[in-house]
């Protein structure tokens, strides 16, 4: 008789009884008896391998985790310079600007030197710097004379020490945390930058300097702002007395050369499948939503699915912050308007939304959304202007869905939750999810359907995933795009346009 009332054997399981929930396995391997000798089961497989002991020659799985530990005694013991040095030639040039600059500005009309440009105002410089040398008894060579025109112009016209990084192409962020603490971010990974600032009043001219070109403002009274530069780089500045290091410049750049999803594929970033099914959707107009975490490729994504865009149709985009830089003709890009001084005047993103409608748009994109804004895209989606896209913070594809439900009950909208519930499942057709992975490479991690309700739940279908393998010796992560082999729910819309043939080999 077995431990559930029944006798154990195929012999003693009456017909049509349910077959018993297994049969339990001794625990092998190291165990007293047993000796050392791990004991395979009847899968050919090893149950509870055995702990080695001391002296006891060790693999490369062990390895790994000597390594690990290492890495983590180190990390414990390690002591870091959270400052900003600057090197020989640098320090040099840095501390004869202190000294030529405040001469400089005596010499100078600045409000004739702001008419000129940058070429025209070191030829205008020149002769004046080096009169200024000859008083401070300074001798200089031709590359320490060029590098001191080039900062001295910089600090009247441009960013100051932020335009040697800003030109670096290599450079994807720029963290500025304080006049003496700057990080910038190459290849994924965050190092400390060799600039600093004069003082906290300098980097506080320069955050003004930026903010006001968009017509915005940073000050005691607003000490938050959203900028961009002339490039399309997306800029937050916050200042004291929020920010207690003084005040903090994040700067996103992006790519002057447009990325393509051909390019994102080149990256490792998606495999060709996935590639060509992007690339139909966004031909299809697919309802879709981008969703990531901070800095983890959404509005490149968005920026790659726009090439796909007809060119015939009228796009209009709808950001806080004009960041997109979408590849078409017929674009037109709106920006949001912070309130005035007297807290009036504020134009938010729902608004745009629904002026948006008015303007006979064929698509309405939307950079990001945070809150109720999100009820007026969906309405968009669900009235003509299929091919709508829009990015959102999310962890995964069902988060995703969950925060957008969230984001409307935010709002004043008296609707029940399983109404909002239905109108995304009505009006969302695929699920873009990217990720940075710990290695600073960024992947499209899942490619998901949203079929419609069932119940009270909205069902979804995952086409592509990303499915990790290994961690290779320079601490890349290696890992394969696998398609699910599942036929679309989305091929009608694929079969409007011509592409269900292509769409479906893509998919499996």
């Amino acid at each position: 008789m077995s431990a559930f009332g029944r006798k154990s054997g195929a012999g003693g399981m009456a017909k049509g009884a349910r077959p018993s929930f297994g049969v339990a396995k001794p625990m092998r391997g190291g165990g007293p008896g047993q000796g050392s000798k791990p004991v395979p089961d009847e899968q050919g497989g090893e149950q509870f391998p055995p702990v080695p002991s001391e002296g006891t020659p060790v693999d490369a799985g062990n390895n790994r985790h000597g390594d690990a530990m290492s890495r983590l005694a180190d990390r414990t013991n390690a002591t870091h310079n959270n400052v900003s040095e600057l090197g020989g030639f640098e320090a040099s040039v840095h501390k004869i600007k202190e000294q030529v600059l405040p001469r400089l500005l005596e010499r100078v009309d600045p409000e004739a030197a702001a008419t000129l440009t940058k070429e025209e105002l070191s030829e205008e410089f020149r002769p004046i710097i080096m009169e200024v040398l000859a008083e401070l008894k300074v001798t200089l060579n031709r590359r320490e004379q060029f590098a001191l025109e080039k900062v001295l112009i910089d600090e009247l016209l441009g960013f100051g020490p932020l335009e040697e990084l800003l030109g670096d192409p290599d450079v994807s962020d720029i963290m500025v945390n304080g006049p003496d603490q700057t990080y910038i971010e190459k290849g994924g990974k965050l190092t400390l930058a060799p600039i600093k600032f004069r003082d906290e009043n300098h980097l506080f001219q320069i955050a003004q300097r930026i903010v006001n070109q968009v017509g915005r403002r940073v000050d005691q009274t607003t000490p938050l702002a959203d900028a961009r530069l002339k490039d399309g780089s997306r800029v937050n500045v916050i200042v004291p007395p929020l920010s207690l290091r003084g005040t903090a410049i994040s700067i996103r750049k992006f790519s002057e050369k447009p990325v393509t999803l051909d390019n994102l594929k080149g990256w490792g970033s998606m495999n060709d499948k996935m590639c060509t099914a992007l690339k139909i959707a966004g031909a299809c107009r697919m309802n879709i939503v981008i969703s990531g975490g901070t800095g983890s490729g959404k509005t490149t994504m968005l920026n790659a699915l726009s090439k796909m865009i007809d060119p015939g149709e009228r796009v209009l985009t709808i950001e806080d912050a004009a960041e997109l830089r979408l590849q078409q003709p017929h674009w037109l890009p709106l920006e949001t308007r912070p309130p005035n001084l007297e807290g009036q005047g504020a134009i938010t993103i729902g608004d745009l939304v629904k002026n948006a409608l008015r303007m006979r748009p064929d698509r309405i994109i939307l950079g990001e959304i945070r809150g109720a804004e999100c009820f007026d895209l969906l309405a968009a989606m669900n009235t003509g202007h299929d091919g709508s896209m829009c990015t959102l913070h999310a962890n995964s594809p069902r988060e995703c869905l969950g925060r957008m439900e969230n984001m409307i009950l935010m709002g004043d909208i008296k609707i029940p939750k399983e109404a909002i519930s239905r109108q995304i499942a009505e009006s969302v057709d695929l699920i873009v999810q990217v990720k940075r992975l710990r290695d600073g490479s960024r992947r499209t991690t899942n490619v998901t359907e949203v079929i419609g309700m069932e119940g009270d739940v909205i069902v979804t279908q995952e086409l592509f995933s990303f499915e990790y393998l290994d961690e290779g010796d320079d601490g890349k992560i290696i890992g394969e795009h696998r398609s699910s082999g599942l036929r679309p729910y989305t091929l009608e819309k694929a079969r409007q346009f011509g592409f269900d043939q292509a769409y479906l080999e893509a998919c499996l």
